[in-house]
């Protein structure tokens, strides 16, 4: 098992291998600069690779790409075997990053969110206390409402 620091130099490594490679070794059109590495993971013993992507634009964008990313693995693999240097070179996985769609998804909470706020916000202005801006009592108002209370018993 290799130490975790060692992991990490070699994903940061493959992440930046494959990224200049998709940007200027391959020339597959579906991949071209719509592709962008974000992330890479190596597993302790650094046989397996996971390499995360997005890709700019509609779903088949992202068909065509994932398709033009395993027909250019063997390609990207030995690249990072001749700039990596190890016994062995990791088998590469592409993985597409769920990361837009989440980023979509937040956006969309929060604008919801945002929209609730201000039809509240309509609601309650103009809106008066149910019981009057304070309603807490004052030390001194009961012997008032007492006395208001004996003057209309008599």
């Amino acid at each position: 098992m290799a130490d975790n620091a060692r992991a990490k130099r070699l994903a940061d490594l493959i992440r930046e291998v494959v990224a200049e490679k998709l940007h200027r070794g391959i020339k597959d059109p579906r991949l071209g600069t719509h592709v962008t590495v974000t992330d890479t993971r190596v597993t302790g013993d650094l046989r397996e690779a996971t390499v995360f992507y997005t890709v700019y634009g509609d779903d088949e964008d992202r068909k065509a790409a994932a398709a033009g990313l395993e027909s250019a693995k063997g390609v990207l693999r030995t690249a990072v075997g001749a700039a990596a240097g190890v016994k062995h070179t990791p088998s590469l996985t592409f993985v597409a990053d769920a990361l837009p769609e989440n980023a979509r998804t937040i956006d969309d909470l929060l604008a919801r969110a945002k929209a609730s706020d201000e039809e509240v916000r309509r609601a309650s202005s103009g809106a008066d206390y149910a019981g009057g801006a304070d309603p807490y009592r004052k030390p001194g108002e009961d012997e008032q409402a007492g006395d208001a209370n004996e003057d209309e018993s008599e």
